[in-house]
């Protein structure tokens, strides 16, 4: 169905809860609903916003478009959790009501303040010739959770020498000074980050361009960057759109990366950094944000799904979810992910395994289901490919292997089941030397997530296999391997 401005841009306020219960209907149906990732109750999900330790909580915010699974009037959706586990659909937080969003309430973040949290985001309009400017806007929510809208935009205007693609505020502290870096495209149509500083959240001046070593041919635009410290260094994440396929690399419409290097200056704007890294080599990973925790744990998620694809969840009302919690840290320049600790909370029953494998199956009893964590273990290889078949069915498999040959971790998706986006390929790869290869591999209903070496590299897709696809098949191919093997169902 092709859907019109119209119907993209309706209000709330004109939707029947009629409507609203027969679009839950339709998702309730689809057999690709997740179990333990946050998806939207109906419609569209994209960038995670808004994510931040509060009042004793995370608190995790999404773009959400309620209707149907396409980009049109965007709302902040809300979403809180004790342990990053259980989440909690709390409902709609920032509804497009005034002439500052009246195309939607874009991508933002959030930081306490005065025991209140506030909520920076881009406020999206059109004229009636249909040409963009955005605002970037104010809401703050107390601690009983209300969230009021400020009545004006913070930042009005975008700056001279600047397209109205300027867009996603991420906001942080130092010192006594607020900072947000803001998402832009210079006038000729090359992407950059600008950022502001303001001492109250609400006056904010513009002071510059971040000063990155690049270059200005680095992608037409830069969306959802995220300026943060760990480790001693500073670390600059962002969305990059335009970069050109290279490689293993880039295989994606849009790629979100990072780089890694001594802190911003904040007088100067410069940032020293090394190599531009993918923070993911699947398939399904975009405009990824982070928080800081009561810990101190620097933590991100990102949106598992990418801009201008069908996905085959669509014909039941519904698209996306969020990726798992990972926690961060800095290794010789580069971000290791690791999945946060506490999902082990949802570690049901376990079934183990080992063995050596030498070109063939390992036959692993119990090792079979949906909805799953497996961690996989191969050493002492002389086998030229191992890995691992899940959501094995008649036809149907999704392969995660290690390819010793070309010394490439392999992510196969090619017979995962219903099949889409094939126009980008159906496989990817990543270079990793090691003499041990681990794979920790998180499987929903319609996702997979692989954290391999303890998160050096990490790839996530959604795949669409059958019902009754359920097998999981360790394998070795010309040669022998050591393999050790630990699979916990996942409780709800």
């Amino acid at each position: 169905m092709e859907w019109t401005k119209e119907q993209r841009y309706r209000s709330m306020d004109d939707v029947t809860d009629e409507e609203i219960q027969g679009l839950a209907r339709l998702v309730d149906q689809c057999p690709w609903r997740q179990t333990f990732h946050i998806q939207p109750v109906t419609g569209l999900l994209n960038d995670p916003n808004g994510f931040a330790y509060f009042n004793g909580e995370y608190h995790l915010f999404y773009q959400w478009f309620p209707l149907g699974p396409v980009h049109g009037l965007k709302h902040w959706y809300h979403t809180k959790s004790k342990d990053l586990v259980h989440w909690e659909n709390v409902g709609l937080a920032i509804e497009p009501s005034n002439e500052f969003d009246s195309h939607g309430a874009y991508s933002g973040s959030a930081i306490e303040h005065n025991g209140k949290l506030f909520l920076l985001y881009t406020g999206n309009t059109r004229d009636e010739n249909w040409n963009r400017h955005p605002y970037q806007c104010l809401a703050v929510m107390d601690e009983d959770g209300k969230v009021t809208k400020l009545d004006a935009p913070v930042i009005a205007n975008v700056p001279e020498g600047y397209t109205e693609h300027f867009r996603d505020p991420k906001v942080w502290k130092a010192g006594d000074e607020f900072y947000t870096v803001i998402g832009a495209q210079r006038e000729n149509e090359t992407g950059c980050v600008v950022f502001y500083r303001s001492h109250n959240l609400r006056d904010w001046q513009f002071a510059g361009e971040m000063k990155t070593e690049l270059g200005e041919d680095f992608g037409y635009m830069w969306e959802c960057p995220d300026y943060f410290e760990l480790d001693g260094q500073g670390v600059f994440v962002f969305s990059p759109q335009g970069l050109e396929p290279e490689g293993d690399f880039y295989q994606n419409i849009y790629q979100s990366g990072y780089v890694v290097g001594r802190s911003l200056d904040l007088e100067t704007g410069e940032l020293s950094h090394g190599a531009f890294h993918e923070l993911d080599r699947g398939f399904d990973f975009y405009a990824p944000q982070t928080t800081v925790d009561a810990q101190g744990r620097r933590i991100l998620v990102g949106w598992m799904g990418l801009p201008e694809i069908d996905y085959p969840t669509d014909k039941n009302g519904w698209a996306h979810c969020l990726t798992l919690p990972r926690e961060l840290s800095v290794r010789d320049g580069k971000l290791i992910q690791e999945p946060v600790a506490e999902l082990e909370l949802l570690r049901g029953e376990k079934v183990e395994g080992s063995g050596v494998l030498a070109n063939d199956y390992l036959p692993l009893e119990g090792f079979e289901g949906e909805v799953y964590e497996l961690n996989v273990e191969f050493s002492g290889s002389s086998a030229a490919e191992f890995g691992v078949e899940l959501r094995v069915g008649e036809g149907e498999k999704t392969v995660i292997k290690y390819d010793a040959v070309a010394k490439k971790v392999v992510f196969d998706r090619t017979h995962s089941g219903q099949a889409f986006a094939e126009e980008y390929g159906t496989v990817r790869k990543c270079s990793l030397e090691a003499e041990t290869i681990s794979f920790r591999i998180f499987v929903d209903a319609s996702s997979v997530e692989v954290f391999v070496n303890d998160g050096e590299e990490v790839f996530t897709g959604r795949i669409f296999p059958g019902k009754n696809s359920t097998g999981i098949r360790i394998f070795a191919h010309g040669g022998e391997t050591n393999v050790k093997a630990v699979k916990w169902d996942m409780e709800k």
